[in-house]
């Protein structure tokens, strides 16, 4: 019997799994093919319409987005504040005023016709722009794309806050104000400081100015550049539309305040004296000005601290490129570049430090000290002076030709005799003489912390003849600066300590508070206590009855001693007047140093202008400093400027007119060189 296995027959009319999965993929192919050829089709399409947008409207929709994407976010500077120059009081004689630069970007304005017109009317009456100039800005091919154009740039913080204001208010308008208002697109503030000098002109010598950014090149500012700038901060981060922001912010460190050893109203008694007596010297057949230069020094000769120092023709630090002070506006129209700069330079120069000269017969007193000193003198010699010397064949006169007799030490410095100084000088010998110019720091600068400092010229060892070394004892063949001379003379009265002359006390950071003090810098000793005792004598019997009467303060004790000296050429009618002082006489607390450079009149060899000036200012400085009267007032009449022009050079014997040796080429002196000179560009001037 045969057995079979079971089998599943399928039905008639039914098909295998197999078969059904073969038909729906099929199906499924036809389907996916349809749905990818209509994405294709979709795609074509969108991308001719966005290349027709993109030809059509590309540049607009190009400025929306960088606009949207700029306003989001932000990478700016935030600038430092420099920081502040203050006297001795704490007034403030220069600081940085916060101001805006006015930011028009013109693809912002453009990007909407609606914003056009609201941003031109409201730049114009609320910041002050110039219509045509936005207007020229918008249009121009070359500027109409830029995001940066600075349309002005001294706007102040309450103009900002204005702008803004208008710009954002929205209650109590209409629907067609407020629009107008939200249409103002496209100016922006940048921040920035500007240097600010509330006093104008007083001390612009020692101050000086800023340049662009916060570069200085003269004074204080100058000198102390680094300490007085800051480190700048930024703010970078992400913005939305209601302004919070997501953001880092690196604050700015602000620069440092300098306090300086200056004392404002005592400079304003300088400066006002100085340029009182540049117009009452203003007259007259010899020239239309007081002076060709004037300069004063007050000091504290106990420390080397300064506590004014001006000249003549200050400038304003707050607009210092003005020549239409100095010069008719006729004679600035035809100057050249190259002679505006020079102008400007001669006016930016600190005739203090910057200008040399020979000192005349100031330096005697110092001379004299250095013979003492080195032992050449005891104290007890005596001179006799016939009204001149002959030196290496060369004829040397005193100021008094007909001889002041016989003289002690104290009568040499109370004449001025240029004869018994020669003969000193003749017994110290010029390696001692060289030693002690240098000892007392001439031909060299003192150090004093303001920019543009000169050295002077000296005469070495080698170089100094016989001639040299007789007309030096009375301050005459080599040169000198003014903080030279007042330096020195300080320690000579001070007991023979030299200080380094310095301007600035301490420096403080932006709350007030003392990051560094700038103590007195004891140099050296010069001379003895009891060598500095006897020229304090001398330089007294000068006030009394001596050639420095004409600085007598009424009152007060002082010694002085009055310079003459003749400039070169030789023999052509130009000198230099100048009065060195102190008070009280033995506890001497302040110095005045003043020098007349080409006075005025017909006979410029007169020190009664340098002691004018010097006792008109003292009389005002020494009550305000503190210092008593420690004499009896005798009420007598003090000399004018006027009484002054009716002296002669015989009235006030302190003329020096050595001539040039024999056989010798003539030292030539004159202005130091070293000087702050600047270009065109650095000037603000334009080349021509």
């Amino acid at each position: 019997m045969s057995t079979s296995r079971n089998k599943q027959r399928k039905k008639p009319g039914t098909r295998s799994p197999r078969d059904q999965y073969g038909k729906l993929n099929s199906t499924m192919k036809k389907k996916l093919a349809g749905l990818f050829i209509a994405v294709v089709l979709a795609f074509v399409a969108l991308s001719i319409r966005i290349t027709v947008i993109s030809a059509k409207d590309g540049k607009q929709y190009a400025r929306s987005v960088l606009s949207q994407t700029q306003s989001s976010y932000s990478n700016r500077t935030i600038p430092y504040q420099r920081g502040d120059i203050l006297d001795s009081n704490g007034n403030v004689l220069a600081t940085s005023r916060k101001m805006y630069n006015v930011i028009l970007d013109c693809s912002v304005t453009n990007d909407r016709i609606d914003y056009y017109e609201p941003t031109i009317e409201a730049g114009v009456k609320l910041l002050g722009l110039d219509e045509n100039e936005l207007r020229s800005l918008l249009v121009s091919e070359e500027t109409k794309e830029k995001k940066y154009c600075i349309v002005r740039s001294d706007c102040s913080i309450e103009e900002k806050q204005a702008f803004e204001e208008y710009t954002a208010e929205r209650e109590g308008l209409t629907d067609d104000e407020i629009s107008k208002r939200k249409n103002v697109q496209g100016i922006w503030f940048e921040e920035k400081y500007i240097r600010y000098y509330p006093f104008g002109s007083l001390a612009c010598d020692v101050i000086g100015f800023t340049n662009s950014g916060d570069t200085a090149d003269w004074g204080i500012e100058g000198y102390y550049c680094n300490t007085l700038n800051g480190i700048n901060g930024r703010r970078y981060g992400y913005y939305n539309e209601d302004a919070d922001i997501e953001q880092t912010i690196i604050e700015p460190v602000n620069g440092q305040t300098v306090v300086l050893t200056l004392d404002a109203n005592i400079q304003q008694v300088a400066e006002k004296y100085i340029a009182e007596f540049m117009d009452t010297m203003a007259v007259g057949e010899y020239s239309d000005t007081g002076a060709r230069n004037v300069g004063v020094i007050i000091m504290n000769p106990n420390d080397g601290s300064v506590l004014a120092m001006a000249s003549s023709d200050p400038y304003d630090l707050n607009n210092p490129r003005d020549l239409t002070p100095f010069f008719a506006q006729e004679q600035i129209d035809v100057m050249s570049s190259e002679q505006k700069i020079a102008n400007l330079n001669a006016i930016w120069r600190n005739f203090c430090v910057s200008d040399t000269f020979e000192p005349g017969s100031t330096y005697k007193p110092i001379c004299l000290a250095a013979a003492l000193e080195d032992g050449s003198l005891s104290g007890t010699e005596t001179y006799v002076c016939d009204g001149s010397q002959v030196v290496a064949g060369t004829t040397i006169r005193c100021s008094n030709t007909d001889g002041h007799g016989e003289e002690t030490l104290s009568d040499v410095i109370r004449n001025s005799c240029n004869d018994g100084m020669m003969q000193i000088v003749a017994g110290m010998g010029i390696d001692e003489f060289a030693k002690y110019q240098q000892t007392f720091n001439f031909g060299s600068r003192t150090g004093i912390d303001i920019s543009g400092e000169a050295e002077g010229i000296l005469h070495t060892s080698n170089t100094m003849g016989e001639v040299d070394l007789a007309t030096g004892s009375f301050g005459q063949g080599f040169t000198a600066t003014m903080i030279q001379e007042a330096a020195a003379l300080c320690s000579v009265i001070n007991g023979g300590s030299y200080y380094q002359p310095h301007l600035v006390s301490r420096v403080q950071d932006e709350s007030g508070r003392t990051v560094r003090s700038i103590d007195p810098i004891l140099k050296k000793q010069t001379i003895s206590e009891q060598v500095s005792g006897m020229l304090r004598n001398y330089m007294q019997a000068s006030v009394e009855n001596g050639t420095s009467v004409y600085a007598k303060v009424d009152g007060y004790s002082s010694g002085g001693k009055t310079g003459t000296s003749q400039k070169i050429p030789r023999g052509n009618g130009k000198y230099t007047v100048s009065f060195i002082g102190f008070w009280p006489a033995q506890k001497p607390q302040v110095l005045c140093y003043t020098v007349v450079d080409e006075p005025n009149a017909k006979d410029q060899a007169n020190s009664a202008y340098a002691q004018v000036l010097a006792r008109q200012i003292m009389t005002e400085v020494l009550p305000y400093m503190s210092i008593f009267a420690d004499e009896t007032p005798t009420g007598n009449e003090p000399l004018t400027l006027e009484g002054a022009r009716a002296l002669t050079g015989e009235t006030v014997p302190d003329t020096n007119v050595p001539g040039p040796e024999k056989g010798e080429e003539e030292l030539v002196l004159g202005n130091n060189e070293e000087t702050n000179g600047y270009t065109n560009e650095e000037a603000g001037l334009d080349n021509e």
